[in-house]
């Protein structure tokens, strides 16, 4: 009997960012340049793995984002997991941008039904859609397992 190969880490990476709900957003900061500046954002992938926030320009986040755009979310399962040096984790990187009203309608369903609780606050003047356009990912399946991923193949990629 023939053994059916593992997934391609682009597609593990693509499944993973399908499952969690909220990853360590990392921004450059405007206030201590040159230091990354983390953030806890939940999100909702879009059709092709693209995380989308809703974030409030009051942030600190948005508005490093807004002066450079270039970003990355760490997503890494905590709950129930012993080692988390043996678990799956993926790094995305790319550029985030603001959504248009009309962009974001998909993304604005799709986010709600993810994060309900947000229907408080969707509506609010200073909040928006953003979304991480990919440039790459780097996967991490545990000890011995990571290399990175292009970004066609993890766009691309159907979980």
């Amino acid at each position: 009997m023939s053994r059916r190969p593992d997934p391609s880490f682009a597609t593990r990476a693509r499944a993973l960012v399908e499952r969690a709900r909220t990853g360590a957003l990392s921004t450059h900061s405007r206030q201590q340049p040159g230091y990354p500046f983390g953030s806890v954002a939940p999100y909702a992938p879009d059709e092709r793995g693209r995380p989308v926030f809703l974030i409030s320009g009051l942030a600190l986040h948005t508005k490093n984002l807004e002066a450079d755009p270039r970003a990355s979310l760490l997503i890494a399962p905590v709950e129930g997991i012993e080692d988390p040096l043996a678990a799956a984790r993926v790094t995305l990187l790319g550029e985030a941008r603001r959504l248009s009203a009309d962009e974001a309608t998909a993304d604005r369903a799709r986010y709600l039904e993810r994060h309900p609780g947000a229907t408080t606050w969707v509506d609010f003047a200073d909040f928006a859609f953003w979304r991480l356009e990919v440039r790459g990912a780097y996967f991490v399946g545990g000890f011995g397992a990571m290399d990175w991923i292009a970004r066609d193949a993890y766009v691309d990629v159907n979980p």
